[in-house]
């Protein structure tokens, strides 16, 4: 008998699936690098679900598969390099009797291309359209499509982290406490998933610290886009994270770090790391990518105010922009380590379905391929204004390996003033691009979270430099 025809009840049995992304299976798959974080919007949606329902949430970048089963429900992640893979795994489920369900960012892209995949589809955030068609389903109804038309995280159940493998992930701890972006930059996602209600919104202060008052050990990880979006969330929830003893990770923009006093409210809550969106060193470039929050700002003064901190940073840079050329990724290079970037991260620009620059790109004929798994930011797929494709390709590469020498680690963690400071940068730089085997061999005996107290003290606090450079 075939459930997606006979389930007209709450389902017995459930299973919630990241598939893997491509990259997991190409040569640049780096085992630590996908063995972050948890799947936390399934772990959410999870929490939906009736308590005495049988669940199942896998990871496929952390652990094989079991497709043996035949859950009475099942829920796929999808996002862009893995959407193939998780279109063979909603088949093979519908063919043994499931009801399938697909979501995520590539869904809410290109649902057309997603529809015949899945019993249903789920378009934007799912925190109120998953218990919807849960109450559907029960009643014999369930929609073809639910498109989410409501933007709160009030009101929502604590995050399902038992059905999280904790051992199989450096930081289990990773949380998140708002959805979205204020900002609009044409190669984003932002814009596509939030369509139709607001596109940055965030908990109740009460409620986030509530969650990291749950999460053991020290360590966190903050996952949202952009932690300083709202400045009095942001100022409130640091004040009550102060003296919790945390050690924490985030993101935030240029503009948010040099606003206002937020990121020194961060630091003395616990803030040690920072992912900040750089992007270019060229103005024509911010303007036409959209990030006008970082034109007229100075990096340099970004970086001294998080220097001064003892905040690391990772630097995160796009090369092809129009109007980059081939002296692109000596410049950022270059730049990145004079001022002592922590880490950097590189990306070729791409043009995600659902964002401006797809648009355009579409409308100039510039894309090359509609080949999904080369969308990973490590490919060109489409035409580039002032290079080749091979160009840029090869720079990219490059640019990667010329940051990471043994030389620039070095150079780069010499340009703090504090000597705890530059040890910090230098353990987390090598630690994180230069012992692959160490991370492999903690990854197959499964004793990665035993690695998660070096990380810790690696993060600790260094004294407050008020000098400038």
């Amino acid at each position: 008998m075939n459930s997606r025809l006979s389930l007209t009840r709450t389902p017995r049995s459930v299973k919630l699936i990241l598939p893997a992304l491509t990259e997991a299976t190409s040569p640049y798959w780096r085992p630590i690098k996908y063995s972050l974080f948890p799947p936390l919007g399934l772990a959410t949606l999870a929490a939906y679900l009736d308590p005495d329902t049988e669940i199942s949430l896998q990871d496929e970048h952390v652990e094989k598969l079991n497709l043996d089963d035949e859950p009475d429900l099942v829920v796929i992640q999808v996002y862009i390099t893995n959407a193939y893979r998780a279109y063979q795994i909603a088949d093979h489920y519908r063919e043994r009797g499931s009801y399938v369900v697909l979501g995520g960012l590539h869904v809410t892209s290109l649902p057309e291309e997603a529809a015949p995949h899945a019993d249903t589809i789920f378009l934007g955030p799912g925190e109120h359209t998953f218990p919807q068609f849960l109450r559907d389903l029960a009643a014999g109804a369930p929609a073809l499509r639910y498109e989410s038309p409501v933007r709160t995280l009030e009101g929502l159940p604590p995050i399902r982290r038992d059905l999280i493998k904790r051992y199989r992930y450096l930081v289990p701890n990773s949380i998140v406490v708002s959805r979205g972006c204020p900002h609009h930059c044409t190669f984003c996602y932002k814009d596509g998933f939030f369509e139709g209600g607001r596109s940055f919104y965030t908990q109740q202060v009460d409620d986030a610290l509530a969650e990291i008052s749950r999460l053991p050990g020290r360590h966190l990880y903050f996952l949202d886009d952009h932690l300083f979006g709202n400045t009095w969330f942001a100022r409130d929830l640091f004040r009550g994270m102060k003296g919790m003893d945390r050690v924490f990770q985030g993101a935030a923009t240029v503009d948010s770090i040099l606003r206002d006093d937020v990121v020194e409210a961060a630091a003395a809550a616990g803030l040690r790391s920072l992912f900040v969106g750089f992007e270019t060193l060229s103005h024509s470039g911010l303007a036409g990518a959209g990030k006008r929050q970082n034109l007229g700002r100075s990096y340099r003064e970004v970086v001294r105010r998080l220097d001064s901190l003892g905040i690391m940073i990772n630097g995160s840079f796009v090369f092809g922009l129009d109007g980059d050329d081939r002296d692109v990724f000596r410049r950022t290079v270059d730049w990145a380590v004079e001022v002592g970037i922590t880490t950097a991260t590189f990306h070729i620009l791409t043009p995600y379905p659902g964002t401006a620059l797809f648009t355009d790109m579409d409308r100039q004929n510039r894309d090359e391929t509609r080949n999904w798994d080369l969308y990973d930011t490590r490919h060109v797929v489409y035409r580039p204004s002032c290079m080749s494709r091979e160009e840029l390709k090869r720079g990219y590469d490059w640019a990667y390996r010329e940051f990471y020498r043994w030389g620039n680690i070095i150079e780069t963690a010499s340009a703090h003033e504090s000597v705890k400071h530059q040890l910090k940068h230098f353990f987390y730089s090598a630690g994180w691009k230069k012992f692959e085997r160490a991370w492999d061999l903690a990854i197959r005996i499964k004793q990665l979270s035993q690695m998660r107290p070096l990380l810790e003290a690696v993060l600790a606090p260094v004294p407050r430099l008020v000098t400038a450079r």
